[in-house]
């Protein structure tokens, strides 16, 4: 007889529906959720951190989802912008809500409907979206220059020479750079398997990406990103001495037991190699700050914008170009490159 009880009325034996504890099916209806991303691909770490924040929000609205209103949301918001969060986490949080609520009106409407009484309607509009956080934001740092850059991996090469282990040592010279070069988030570095470095691909040699970020309700996005600036070289010394030193895996840049290390150690590991190497923290950059470093100086050395986007896997140059931080001298040495060449011309038609 379906979710349905059984009660007396005038002799008779009739059903009535079940009574739905509202939060327990909401609970199921996460897991349900959550099962669906894993269908599509993502990865476990965003899977991870997109559950902890579904759970902060849903905790902070203090109600069904399917009875939250857009003054819940401009409360919520408005509390998480008081603490202090940033712009990006509060659009986070609504991202993952919007996203949650969005399932729910495809696979659980009629449900909802049906035991709740409530039609849903997204309270998501556009007053309590956040706005987004473009690169001319005072809060975002600027990308290392190329010089702190190549500072960073000397005093990284320093390591493998003097270090106590010398695995460890290695594979973080390999993987930075490879961050660096490729211009990879930390979720795509530690996904990468040794399969995924193809030296035969093309004149570098090329990394498969198997799982590049996609859109927010879409699977992972792959593509192919060419090994420059003798990536490929790095790469092959790794795995022909470093990689065969840790237990056996198809991981590229595993931990000390094999495993696929978490982007949050890789995080937590730049800021102790950082401190290691004895500069002000002003001097410090994120991951993150390594792939901007990787738009920025190939730009600034006339690599094409839509190739740069390309090889950070960009949907749109209009979000390539929020990566492109060029230095503060960037026109006056464009200005002499432009003139040294035209002279050049001029002289050599003389």
């Amino acid at each position: 007889m379906g979710n349905a009880r059984l009660r007396v009325i005038a002799g008779e034996v009739v059903a009535r529906p079940e009574v739905i504890d509202p939060e327990r099916f909401q609970a199921e209806c996460v897991e349900a959720f959550v099962a669906s991303w894993t269908a599509r691909g993502f990865a476990s770490s965003t899977i991870d951190n997109d559950v902890g924040v579904l759970a902060r929000m849903l905790d902070a609205l203090g109600r069904p989802a399917w009875e939250v209103t857009a003054d819940d949301v401009d409360r919520v918001v408005g509390a998480l912008a008081s603490s202090g969060r940033a712009v990006s986490t509060r659009r986070n949080y609504l991202q993952v809500f919007k996203g949650f609520h969005r399932f729910l009106e495809v696979r659980k409407a009629a449900e909802i409907e049906a035991a709740f009484g409530v039609r849903l309607v997204c309270p998501l509009d556009e007053f309590n979206a956040a706005r987004h956080v473009g690169e001319d934001s005072p809060a975002v740092d600027p990308p290392p220059l190329p010089e702190r850059v190549s500072g960073f991996f000397d005093f990284l090469k320093g390591r493998i020479a003097t270090g106590r282990k010398y695995g460890p040592a290695a594979r973080d010279y390999a993987l930075f750079r490879t961050l660096y070069h490729a211009g990879l988030r930390t979720e795509e570095v530690v996904m990468l398997d040794k399969p995924d470095v193809q030296f035969g691909r093309g004149p570098f040699g090329k990394l498969h990406v198997r799982f590049g970020k996609g859109a927010k309700t879409s699977g992972p996005r792959p593509r192919w990103v060419p090994m420059l600036d003798n990536l490929d070289l790095v790469l092959r010394w790794f795995l022909d001495d470093v990689r065969g030193r840790f237990p056996a895996s198809p991981v590229l840049f595993c931990d000390e037991s094999g495993g696929r290390m978490a982007a949050g150690t890789i995080r937590n590991r730049l800021r102790h190699l950082m401190n290691l190497e004895g500069r002000p923290s002003s001097e410090w950059f994120s991951p993150h700050g390594l792939r901007r470093a990787c738009a920025t100086h190939n730009y600034e050395r006339g690599v094409d914008l839509v190739a740069i986007q390309q090889l950070l896997g960009h949907w749109t140059v209009s979000s390539t170009m929020r990566y492109v931080r060029p230095s503060e001298t960037f026109i006056e040495d464009a200005y002499r490159r432009a003139i040294s060449a035209t002279v050049s011309e001029l002289a050599g038609q003389e």
